[in-house]
């Protein structure tokens, strides 16, 4: 090996997209790093892995000096890894120059349980038709210190454990959602430092979460099992090298805890003067029930869990006729209230729950259909703290009443909740309202990331919708690294998926009903392309093949000479429909649109994964899909069956035409724009608009549309009050109030993937339309709309890729990229720009006339003058 020289070593180790990870489920994970940024054309050309048995020090796989600049989705090439497994491992690097560097700072990772026969634990709860939460609790006594203690647990519900009165994590709804028919995730904790020589209390309290509450908009409970159950164990080193394993078995005790009632949609009641059983103290412990759970896979959970992210105060506040006020945070938000308390015993305090006030002040609540969305703390004399943890809201407004005029309540505190997945993306612009509609996008994600990607947190629904994930994840994707939690939810969709290879419309699925719809169930196609796109890791292609592959061939089964059928949600919510469903674009030719895409991106994804055979049929398939399409759905002078903006969006969105018919559609799509000054587009329809428009050089409309403020537009939900993206673009208006009850979430993302246009044609950030993962990328910011400058950056697999631009005095333009190591970027000046100077790691001397300039790693700056 050569000397090392003066390279700074690598960082921000991970495992499968996770930091220092504990009971993760692979026994062959990958590995990625990053080389140090700013370092003008740094490149890595070669690398070595060092892997250690974190406690015994033997080595568990050295990979040599290994030829390779790869740094993002190493697979691990030491022998599979066994559960309990804990390794140690760092990394060292080569440059262009053949300088090694020193090697990396430490990073570890532990396997969790992954055999069966690891678990001698059994289900345990309590007795049925019990209606508060159960608490189960277990004594153990160590004669010993403690060098290492690890606690693996589960539910079929929603656990709290807590050793020695102190809570074990930080995890909320914990397990989180699947379908507990076929699987639940196991999470584990290190909790070696909460026990003690001498008795030690373990007590996990349970709640019916999405398991036993109410779930979907049918007001049925118990969807999955009646009870919710218990399985855990703690496996104990002590420093005399004796090992323990304590398990969930008939040696627990259980009694009912201060939740009186728990739900997701209704609420908390929780009775104070129960709480130190939370705790395991108190009276009434019986033994706890074993419970007769038909088989499920046990999965160590591989997501960043639920957890509580920020907190807010209170922007303003009133008080009501009856005495009652209201709280208003400022933001529509998703978790829960904090607040002190001290009541006398038996007194209420009731919190509850709106995203907007009625025009008196009063809570508006007839959009959460038959959600409570109320709390209800009964109080013991005494002060507390109250979080209602077995629940979450969505609100931006909280009403707080007591029964009791003695009450000594403190201001309240709005506690948010969403998976957490590290932040990636940044945009900011020189409009406000731009930057507002930023805002609402990504509090509109952070609402609905609650393990799976939900349609709306406030009503009695919350569910998994497909095609709402589909036509957002690429925004997503900007905002946060999602690369584990789509990994874990399209899991949930192959649970789902049907015997025949159709997609239900949800997942997990709790609807049970036919699903297979355009735009929905292609999400089980386009969302692990998407993924890989972005992160380069082809393991959730291979993961997900043959369910994408039964899914094409569901396809084909179930249309006419290759015509899929009229059904289905259509251009779900288009602006000029008669009903939600029932859009103006026919639904045949929307699927007919998918059904091509999703079969050309298997050829493409088939490709990837070295299945040459598979990757001609799906090409052909795609072919004969365009033939039926132009025959069915296009005239001879490119005129498409219903003549709306959704249509000519598909087919050239998705390719379907080219040439005089390309040409011919393009402009007719301009003329319906330029005619009705508006989009008219539904959930399908609207991502696709001002992409679209940019690919044929109108830019200028879709900035016209973006930053249009009559209704139907992006802005003028903002301009009546809101702070995330609604399901209607007149979900509310400050003249006639209210839209229909029925429908009408405050917190739906479906119309924020317009943040995918905002990076990549204001901001300048896009992949590479053939290299994934930014390994190459294209910056070149299209700026429009009267905007001034915009700053935007992206964290990717590789470091901060950025791109800054403004216009400065006279006509000169000046743009600033950031580009990170072992990485290029295609920089493109605005079309009417003309170079004058550039500094930095990038070079003009390349082929491609149609490009400014290649840079390499590091800062580069640009300096333009319009025309």
């Amino acid at each position: 090996m050569s000397p090392t020289g003066n390279l700074s070593p690598a960082h921000t180790l991970s495992v499968n997209h996770l930091a220092d990870p504990i009971g993760i489920g692979d026994s062959t994970p990958s590995l990625s790093w990053k080389l140090p940024e700013r370092v003008d054309g740094l490149c890595q050309r070669a690398y070595r892995i060092l892997a250690k048995d974190a406690g015994t020090g033997d080595c568990l796989w050295d990979s040599g000096e290994v030829s390779s600049e790869q740094t993002t989705h190493v697979l691990w090439g030491g022998q599979p890894l066994a559960s309990r497994q804990q390794v140690e491992w760092s990394v060292r690097y080569s440059d262009q120059t053949e300088r090694w560097s020193a090697w990396s700072q430490k990073a570890v990772f532990e396997t969790g349980l992954l055999d069966p026969s690891d678990w001698p634990a059994g289900w345990i709860g309590t007795e049925p038709n019990t209606e508060a939460a159960p608490v189960l609790r277990r004594l153990i006594h160590l004669d010993k210190p403690v060098k290492q203690a690890r606690l693996t647990i589960t539910a079929l519900g929603w656990f709290e454990a807590r050793l020695n009165g102190t809570r074990v994590g930080d995890d909320e709804l914990a397990p989180g959602w699947t379908d507990y028919h076929k699987r639940v995730e196991v999470l584990t904790y290190d909790v070696t430092s909460q026990l003690t020589v001498g008795e030690n209390m373990l007590a996990v309290a349970l709640a019916n979460g999405w398991y036993a509450g109410y779930l979907g908009y049918e007001n049925k409970h118990g969807l999955y099992g009646q009870q919710p159950s218990l399985l855990a164990q703690l496996e104990i080193v002590t420093t005399d090298g004796k090992q323990l394993r304590i398990p969930t078995n008939a040696n627990w005790e259980v009694t009912e805890g201060p939740w009186l009632e728990d739900d997701i949609y209704h609420g908390v009641t929780y009775d104070a003067s129960r709480e130190a059983i939370r705790d395991g103290q108190g009276d009434g412990w019986r033994p706890a029930v074993p419970h007769d759970i038909p088989e499920i896979a046990l999965n160590p959970k591989q997501v960043e869990p639920v957890r509580a992210q920020a907190s807010l105060k209170p922007v303003s506040s009133h008080q009501l006729a009856d005495g009652t006020t209201v709280y208003d945070f400022g933001q529509n938000l998703v978790g829960w209230a904090r607040l002190a308390i001290k009541i006398p015993a038996g007194s209420r305090v009731t919190l509850r729950h709106a995203e907007m006030l009625n025009d008196n002040g009063t809570l508006y609540l007839e959009n959460l259909r038959t959600a409570r969305a109320t709390d209800v703390f009964i109080g013991d004399g005494k002060r507390h703290t109250f979080e209602p943890v077995f629940t979450f809201h969505g609100f931006r407004y909280l009403e707080v009443s007591c029964d009791d005029g003695t009450a000594n309540l403190g201001e309240p505190t709005a506690v948010v909740l969403h998976s957490d997945c590290q932040p990636t993306g940044s945009f900011q612009t020189s409009n406000e309202d731009v930057n507002r509609l930023q805002s609402c996008i990504t509090w509109g994600q952070k609402g609905n990331f609650l393990d799976v990607p939900t349609d709306c947190p406030q009503r009695d629904e919350r569910l998994g919708w497909t095609g709402d994930a589909q036509v957002f994840i690429r925004t997503a994707a900007f905002n946060w690294n999602v690369a584990p939690f789509f990994r874990k939810w399209c899991r949930d969709m192959r649970d789902a998926q049907c015997d025949d290879g159709g997609i239900p419309h949800v997942a997990p699925d709790i609807l049970r009903r036919p699903g297979s719809v355009a735009g929905w169930a292609d999400a089980v196609v386009i969302c692990p392309w998407t993924i890989y796109r972005v992160y380069g890791d082809t393991r959730i292609l291979e993961e997900n093949y043959d369910s994408m592959q039964r899914w094409i061939d569901h396809q084909r089964e179930n249309a006419t000479d290759l015509i899929r059928p009229e059904l289905g949600f259509g251009d779900w919510l288009s602006v000029d429909a008669v009903s939600p469903a029932r859009a103006p674009t026919p639904s045949d030719l929307i699927g007919t649109a998918y059904f091509f895409h999703t079969a050309r991106l298997m050829g493409k994804i088939a490709s990837l994964l070295r299945k040459e055979k598979d990757a001609a049929a799906f090409a052909t398939l795609a072919e004969e899909i365009r033939r039926a399409f132009l025959g069915t759905f296009v005239s001879e002078k490119g005129r498409l069956v219903g003549d709306t903006q959704t249509g000519y969006l598909l087919a050239i969105g998705f390719e379907l035409l080219d040439g005089e018919l390309h040409d011919l559609a393009a402009g007719r799509l301009i003329n319906l724009v330029e005619r009705d000054r508006h989009l008219t587009t539904g959930f399908l329809g609207t991502p696709l608009l001002c992409p679209v428009l940019t690919r044929l050089g109108r830019t200028d409309l879709a900035y016209e549309l973006l930053l249009r403020r009559e209704y139907p537009s992006w802005l003028y939900p903002i301009d009546q009050g809101a702070t995330t993206m609604w399901e209607r673009w007149n979900s509310y208006t400050r003249k006639d109030g209210f839209g229909d009850a029925a429908m009408n979430s405050f917190n739906h993302y479906a119309y924020g993937a317009i943040g995918e246009w905002l990076y990549a044609v204001v901001g300048g950030i896009e992949l590479d339309p053939e290299i994934p993962a930014y390994r190459r990328s294209w910056l070149q910011p299209r700026p429009g709309g009267g905007l001034t400058w915009a700053k935007t950056s992206l964290q990717t697999t590789y470091g901060q890729l950025a791109c800054d631009w403004q216009f400065l005095s006279g006509n000169r333009f000046q743009l600033q990229a950031t580009v990170p190591p072992n990485t290029e970027a295609c920089l493109k000046l605005p079309a009417g720009m003309t170079l004058k100077e550039i500094s930095g790691p990038a070079s003009q001397d390349h082929t491609d006339k149609a490009v400014t300039a290649i840079a390499q790693p590091g800062t580069i700056n640009i300096l333009a003058e319009t025309e």
